[in-house]
């Protein structure tokens, strides 16, 4: 009474294209720059704005 069935499935592939190294490299440095200059003009309104009131 019990049946096995076997289904028909497709397997869908992908081929993922890899960022080449050049635009991998610019991409970390715009990213850590970025930081940076966040970084230094968090300490320039420390420097400018908060610490001349103490």
């Amino acid at each position: 009474m019990s049946e096995f069935r076997r289904n028909n499935v497709e397997v869908e592939h992908k081929e993922v294209q890899q960022k080449s190294d050049s635009s991998l490299v610019a991409a970390t440095f715009i990213k850590y720059a970025a930081y940076i200059i966040i970084f230094f003009g968090f300490l320039y309104f420390l420097i400018r704005y908060v610490f001349p009131k103490f």
